[in-house]
């Protein structure tokens, strides 16, 4: 008890002070992005290309930063991710044209990082205790919740600052609490000593940046032109490009990305979990907020709310995802963490399918947001420890890092999609002015692909193991019937083997 108690109050009480500083982040701005817009002298769904450009650069930065994180300490890269978050904080708040602010927002992204190395870090303490598996679920539940309440404090603090304050004043306050959290880490977050070796991969970095780039480049490409061939061409350039690198990785002898590991029945499917789920709880920020702001006087559809009043509304959205983060640990416990993560994928789908009927009225958007808010907030917590779970110990920040970086990666190619879908069929208000508000027929399409994405990485958890995040590391991989060992050697053998009698899937370990 003493030693749970160490690891709770000690290390994770420090990495709460950065995860609702990361909160805040992804909180305070939401209430304020139809001002920004304004500011800027951009269409609403322009909104959704600067958030595009930081998922797109955190997509790229994560699996670096990762496995830069197990090779030289994740403390160390977790402080060279504050200090670059902090400064581009700093420069939102005065950028005064819209390249500037998309190059600073974009920098911006390197706090995407901070939960997989947070997550590292706490299975790394973890262990030197029993029940690893149960005590890193523990600890990343408790710097979720903390996520998701300076979520709902930013975006309640972000509407009235907005209200209050000139909006450089308004978007200064996340960069002083950027600093904050990077003093805390500098003092208080001891380093693991834990050290993976090898060297930075490159070639396969290089590749998929490439490879990445090319597909926003098209994407973006359809805002400005339509379908093109220069579109067509991009986006299959980039598509190829991530094939050649699926293929040099594993070719590697140290891979950024190790697809032998990747191939582990327990990982797949919640990597590609990860990069679905990143469609709804990256992607459709902006379009719940435009949407919220969206005066149903002028264009027949909205909610017509203030940057205040929204912030209630983005606030218990938030909170449901805080709930959510809450309780993944304690039902894990009772069901199996396999169990809750289909659950939670199920909630995302049908909280998002409902707003298409259902999207008349603030007490209907705010109800279908809690039911996805709580399956989001539940997969928040559970994708990064099941993933730490399911790899080799010396790979757990790679692991939870591929977590982001693909939820990261769906994120960004969502917010173009829905940057175009926002945009298609606007321009024209009820009495034939133009308007700069998104479309109606483009927020139901959002909805649907955020409903149909869950709806799909809930078929794909089915395939896990039932006895899967239920102890770390190796042993999981062998209660998967896999010998990653062998595995490595033949991949062919990739194939998971019976359970035994002894491997009762209804058994995980206590908290």
């Amino acid at each position: 008890m003493a030693s749970k108690g160490a690891l709770a109050g000690g290390v994770v009480g420090a990495l709460v002070v950065v995860e609702a500083t990361s909160g805040v982040l992804q909180g305070y701005y939401t209430p304020l992005f139809t001002d920004i817009a304004r500011h800027l002298g951009i269409h609403d769904a322009d909104i959704n290309w600067f958030e595009a450009a930081q998922l797109l650069l955190s997509a790229i930065v994560v699996p670096v930063l990762a496995r830069l994180g197990d090779m030289f300490g994740h403390r160390k890269i977790l402080i060279a991710s504050l200090i670059v978050t902090m400064i581009a904080s700093y420069l939102i708040a005065f950028a005064p044209t819209f390249p500037l602010f998309v190059a600073a927002w974009a920098l911006q992204g390197f706090y995407v990082v901070w939960l997989p190395l947070n997550v590292a870090i706490i299975f790394a303490r973890a262990r030197q205790q029993p029940h690893t598996a149960a005590l890193t679920r523990k600890g990343a539940g408790v710097i979720v919740v903390a996520l998701q309440a300076g979520a709902i404090g930013g975006a309640l603090a972000g509407g009235q600052a907005g209200a209050l304050l000139p909006l450089w004043g308004a978007l200064l306050i996340p960069a002083v609490m950027v600093t904050i959290a990077l003093a805390v880490v500098v003092l208080k977050v001891p380093d693991t000593g834990v050290r993976g070796g090898g060297r930075l991969d490159s070639l396969g970095t290089s590749i998929m940046t490439i490879g990445l780039l090319a597909i926003m480049g098209g994407l973006s490409l359809v805002r400005l032109d339509g379908v093109t061939l220069w579109v067509v061409g991009m986006v299959a350039l980039g598509v190829a490009l991530l094939a050649v690198f699926v293929k040099v990785e594993q070719r590697q002898e140290h891979p950024l990305v190790d697809m032998t590991m990747l191939r582990s029945p327990a990982l797949w499917p919640v990597i590609a979990t990860s990069a679905l789920f990143g469609v709804s709880v990256l992607g459709a920020q902006g379009p719940l907020s435009t949407f919220a702001r969206t005066d149903p006087d002028e264009v027949g559809y909205g909610l017509g709310l203030t940057s205040a009043t929204a912030s209630y509304v983005i606030g218990a959205y938030v909170f449901s995802l805080l709930v959510g983060a809450g309780l993944f640990a304690r039902i894990s416990a009772r069901l199996t963490p396999r169990t809750v993560l289909i659950g939670a994928s199920t909630l995302v789908a049908v909280g998002y399918l409902a707003l298409i009927p259902f999207h008349g009225g603030v007490v209907a958007v705010v109800s279908c947001m809690v039911v996805a808010g709580l399956g989001s907030g539940a997969l928040v917590a559970a994708l990064p420890a099941a993933a730490a779970a399911a790899a080799p110990p010396e790979h757990t920040g790679v692991a939870t890092g591929l977590t982001n970086t693909t939820k990261t990666i769906g994120g960004a190619f969502a917010s173009s999609a829905f940057a175009i879908a926002l945009v298609t069929g606007a321009g024209t208000a009820l009495d034939g002015s133009a308007t700069e508000a998104g479309s109606l027929s483009g927020y139901m399409t959002v909805w649907a692909i955020c409903g149909g994405t869950a709806i799909v990485a809930t078929i794909f958890l089915f395939v896990v193991p039932k006895v899967a995040f239920t102890s770390g590391g190796d042993a999981l991989v062998a209660e998967a019937g896999i010998d990653l060992a062998d595995v490595r050697a033949n991949p062919s053998s990739a194939a998971p083997a019976e359970p035994s009698a002894a491997q009762d899937p209804r058994r995980t370990e206590g908290e």
